[in-house]
Formats: C-alpha cells, structure tokens, sequence
C-alpha cells in the first residue's frame, strides 16, 4: 500500500478512489431516470390524481435537471469539482428522502424539483472528477468503466425497482438512494481536490432563473393544453416564448454564459443538439407511456413491467461501448441517420402491436428495434457534439447537449396529455388507454424519423470539412 512518510495517502492511492466514488454517486441517476417511471402507475393510484400531476412528478426533475445541468458544471469551476460533487450528492440524497416521506403530490413533486437541482449538479462534476484524475488512455479506460457501470444500473434498474414498488412499496425506491449516497460520501472522504476552485469565475445566476422560468412556464403550457385549456395554454407559451429574448441578450453578454452562444455558429454542433431535442422528445414520452400501457391496459405486475424493458436497457447499457467503433469507420453521419430510422421503426411497431396478446409479439421486437438504434445513435452523436465544439469548450458542448435530451423528455412528457383529451386517467378504460398509447408512439416514430431527416440534410462529415 502507497502513503507518505507521514501515514498520509499518496496521490495515486487517493486516485484510486474516484472512480468508486463517482460510479455510486452516478447511480443514484442513472437508477432514478429508469426507475421512477415504473412505479409512476402505483404513485398515481396511491395519491388518487390524474395525468397532470403524473406529468410533473416526472417533469419537476426533468426541469430542475435541464435548467441546472450547465450551472452545475461552474459550479464544480467555481468552488472546486469535489466541494461541489459532495454538495450536489447531499442534496440528491436529501430530496429523494423527502421523496419517500412525501405525504401528498405536490409535496412529491417539490422534492422532486430539488432531485433534479442536486442531479444537475452531480452528473457533471462525476465526469469532470474522473477527468482531473486520470490522463490519457488511463482516462478512456476510466470513463469507461463508468459509462459501462452505468449501463448495468440502467439494465438492472426497471426490474428490481419493479420488485420493489410490488414488494416494499413504491417509497422504497426513493430510500433506496440513502444508503449508496452515504457510503460514497463516505468515501468521497479519501478523495483530495485535485482542481481548487477559481473563486474570480462569474456564475450565470441570472440566466438559469430565466432558463427555469421559461422552461416551467412552456411545460406548464403544455399541460394545460392537454387538460383543454387551449387559450389560456396558448397565451403561457407565447410568454415563454418572450422570455427567450431577455435569456439570449444576457448570454451575449455574461463573461462564462452557461449557454455559449458562439458554439451555435457550427452547423454540426447547431444540427445535433436540434436533432437531440426531437428523437429524446420521442424517447421520453414512449418510456413514459411505456409503463402505463402494461399495467393499466394489460394487467402487468410492476415486476412484470419493469421486466419488459430489459431488451431495450441490456442493449443500450452493454452496447454503446462497442458501438462507438462504427464512427471511426463510416463517419458519424451515416449511424446518426440509421439509428433514428431503426428507432422509428421500432416505435412503429409498438404502436401497431399494442393490441396483441403476449409480450414476445406486443413488445420485445420493438423494444429491440429501440434499444438497437439508440445504441447506434448515441456514440456518433456524443462524437459530433465534441468534434464540432473547439477543446477548451468541450465540457459546455457536453452540457448543452446533455440539457438538449433532457429538455427534448421534459417537453414529450408535458405534451401527453393531448393524446388522452380532457378525460381524467382515472376514469379511462383499458381501450382508452391503448388508443392513446398508439397515438403516442406514432408520434415518437415520426420525431424518430425526422431527427433522421434533419441528421442527412444538416450534418456534415469532419473530413468534408477539412476538405474544404
């Protein structure tokens, strides 16, 4: 074992540290993204509310977590990235206790803003620890590791939380996050800051409140449209609308924007955070939808439901690695093309398949088809967002496009109601529901398809540029 002549642990033994320590605070994540959805049906049985109030329990982390993500990483600049890790785990932690405890909806869904607060500030700071502690291929090996353990998390997250929403009761997924943030903040301990904050850096305070503002008020719109309220809905948008203006001048001219404006002068760069909103809007509203079609339709256990979405999760968690190979070899455009048009396809044919009996007809090859693209999509995409972005902006790049996925859900979800009317969730029937289930998947097929079109018109080869 390496220490000091004083006892104290080297530099590489306190190394050694970090990649626990961030792979346990990045679970609570990557749990909480494809673990809630599965026991919304139970939550909204539980507390007797209709599809609104599902929507924000959803939509009150996304909308903390997209407006937050690109304050979160200067927060790491500012403070230092592990000050700034720890405080963004206490509070992920805090919140998902109050998850638990929550004795209403609306309590519920305040704790769930302030999961999405400390998730926005968590997320980024786990890469950036990785990244001060390691270099070169040490590096990729890292990251890695870490990309693959959260792809294990995801695959294993919907089954056993299914498990426990049936066996222990939903509040159980939210506890569960108390003991993985505990141990690593107790090891986070063995960890010293490698990178001291620069305490002169300017934060945007004032354009993440607009951002939240804005983002809030367009997903409330949309809710409220979806309930029928189409004037006063309406009325809500062109107000968030109006907020763009006053959020884009103070970009202009913030010293460290959390929105980068230069970046958007890149077609690529402009092209594929554009094509990200649309095919994770697609995504979004389908895994949202996904649950409650069967247990509500077709009378699935939670476990049972939570199952079902292994094929998709096995395949995206354990083959975005490999797949990150065929970029290098055919250039990112063609997979960024062929990806949504498989993850079409396999929306289409959820769709189509709704009425079946049996999950092998119903569901497994769509998810399949799903799983497949996504997985084809993802590297090439990561790959465009880096390669169009100058170095020195990589970490802004990865943000803005880490925001533009969870805004793309954050709109889908808020959108779902259109597809059910005015009815209230309660009262809808099993047919009812698979009407709507339908109506939302063609709708995720064709955001699928046409982030395909966008990504054969717009995006460019790096080699054709440098060609030029």
């Amino acid at each position: 074992m390496d220490s000091t002549t004083d006892g104290s642990p080297t530099a590489s033994e306190r190394h050694k540290w970090v990649l626990p320590v961030t792979i346990l605070g990045s679970s609570l994540g990557f749990i909480d993204s494809s673990v809630v959805n599965i026991a919304l049906p139970t939550i909204q049985s539980d507390f007797g509310v209709g599809l609104a109030a599902v929507q924000w329990i959803s939509n009150g982390y996304l909308l903390t977590l997209a407006s937050f993500i690109l304050l979160g990483g200067a927060l790491g600049d500012r403070f230092g990235t592990l000050k700034a890790f720890v405080v963004g785990l206490t509070v992920f932690v805090g919140a998902s206790v109050a998850c638990g405890l929550a004795s209403s909806h609306g309590v519920l869904i305040a704790a769930r803003m302030m999961q999405g607060a400390g998730g926005a500030v968590l997320v980024p700071t786990s890469l950036a620890l990785i990244s001060q502690a390691y270099t070169g291929e040490a590096r990729g090996k890292a990251i890695g590791t870490w990309a693959g353990a959260g792809g294990v998390l995801m695959a294993l997250g919907p089954p056993l939380g299914g498990w426990m929403v049936d066996h222990v009761g939903w509040r159980s997924i939210f506890f569960i996050n108390v003991p993985i943030g505990a141990l690593a903040l107790l090891l986070s301990r063995n960890i010293r800051e490698s990178q001291k904050g620069d305490h002169s850096r300017h934060l945007d305070i004032p354009g993440s409140i607009l951002a939240v503002i804005a983002l809030g008020l367009f997903t409330y719109a949309l809710i409220q449209i979806g309930e029928g309220d189409i004037q006063g809905g309406m009325s809500i948008v062109v107000v968030s609308l109006l907020i763009g203006g006053p959020f884009i001048f103070i970009e202009s001219r913030s010293r460290h924007p959390i929105l980068p404006l230069r970046l958007f002068s890149d077609r690529n760069f402009t092209g594929s955070n554009v094509l990200t909103v649309v095919l994770y809007g697609g995504l979004g509203g389908a895994l949202f939808m996904l649950p409650f079609h069967l247990i509500k339709a077709h009378e699935y256990s939670t476990t049972m439901a939570g199952a079902a979405f292994l094929p998709f999760s096995v395949i995206l968690g354990v083959g975005s690695r490999s797949a990150g190979g065929i970029s290098s070899k055919t250039g990112a455009r063609l997979p960024m093309v062929a990806g949504p048009v498989l993850t079409g396809i396999g929306f289409a044919a959820l769709g189509f398949s709704s009425a079946l009996d049996g999950y092998w007809l119903g569901y497994f090859p769509g998810l399949v088809l799903i799983g497949v693209g996504m997985t084809i999509t993802i590297p090439a995409l990561t790959t465009i967002v880096f390669d169009s972005a100058p170095k020195e902006d990589s970490g802004s790049a990865s943000g803005i496009n880490n925001a533009a996925a969870r805004s793309g859900g954050l709109i889908a979800v808020a959108s779902l109601g259109i597809a059910f009317g005015t009815s209230d969730m309660n009262s809808l029937s099993p047919a009812d529901i698979s009407n709507a289930y339908a109506v939302i998947m063609t709708a995720a097929s064709a955001s699928a398809f046409l982030s395909a079109l966008l990504a054969w018109l717009v995006i460019k080869e790096a080699h054709a540029d440098a060609n030029d």
